[in-house]
């Protein structure tokens, strides 16, 4: 088992490192007695844990607990490097105890085997390689670690969407694709097409199992896009907009006041200074 005293004083709350992952086989699996956030930020990994290989590409962000034990591996000619923020098991359950309906069940208290693990894509991946290397010469702070775990969570909130561990796995798998810019620009087409299914039953198990239709689904994600751009970049809404496939820009102003309770612009102006992530 790997103890983080190993890593950090007695005064400090967490520890952050850039590693580029050998491409020989691990030796074998490890637990640790601390809470691990990992990114891809580049490469592709190959990441066995708790009995599962899977494949990371850039900008999987896996929720690592202590009871997971795994073991990671540099597909050979990637250049894997992965972006590693650890932290004391008391962090974790202070936030899990304040933040109780947000966080439990969820992130790094996910019930499932497998620990929670997200994709991030353009501005968000990007403000979320940055916000993690800002740690590697902060101060050790419990104060700072804490601000930073909640910013994440915050944005990961924000725009991911969560999905019963009991959807079918072609619904999974479309809701992963719907997170591409190539599938969510196409509108509810875009994820029909990747269910695969007929437009009655994607319509039923969309509804069963995120309470949305494939048009209500696919419009929160490029709405959650286009606010990701509005804090990331000076794009001109219309330009904004139609990235992010849609055509009317009145129509796109609607749905974010629906979403965000404020116009894009009022959004912009509260966020590009304030977010890390």
């Amino acid at each position: 088992m790997f103890k983080i005293d190993t890593y950090i004083g007695k005064a400090e709350a967490f520890h952050f490192t850039r590693k580029d992952l050998p491409e020989v086989l691990p030796l074998l699996e490890h637990n640790h007695d601390y809470y691990e956030l990992m990114l891809v930020d580049q490469g592709q990994v190959h990441h066995w844990i708790n009995g599962v290989e899977e494949l990371l590409g850039r900008g999987h962000l896996v929720f690592i607990r202590p009871s997971d034990t795994h073991a990671l591996q540099g597909v050979p000619g990637t250049g894997a490097r992965i972006l590693n923020v650890m932290f004391r098991q008391e962090t974790a359950v202070h936030l899990v105890e304040r933040y109780d309906i947000e966080l439990a069940g969820r992130f790094f208290w996910h019930n499932g085997l497998l620990p929670a693990a997200l994709r991030l894509h353009g501005p968000q991946l990007e403000r979320a390689v940055n916000s993690l290397q800002m740690l590697q010469t902060s101060h050790r702070s419990l104060a700072r670690i804490e601000n930073y775990l909640l910013s994440v969570i915050t944005h990961v909130l924000d725009a991911g969407e969560e999905i019963d561990d009991r959807a079918p796995a072609w619904l999974l798998a479309a809701c992963r694709a719907a997170r591409e810019p190539r599938i969510f620009r196409q509108g509810a087409n875009g994820f029909l097409a990747e269910a695969g299914r007929s437009h009655e039953h994607v319509c039923r198990q969309t509804r069963r199992y995120l309470g949305l239709s494939p048009t209500q689904y696919i419009n929160r994600i490029r709405v959650q896009h286009a606010a990701m751009l509005l804090a990331g970049t000076d794009r001109s809404l219309s330009d904004l907009a139609s990235y992010c496939g849609f055509e009317n820009l009145s129509y796109f102003h609607r749905l974010f006041r629906q979403q965000y309770g404020t116009t894009p612009n009022n959004y912009r102006q509260r966020h590009r200074k304030t977010d890390i992530f």
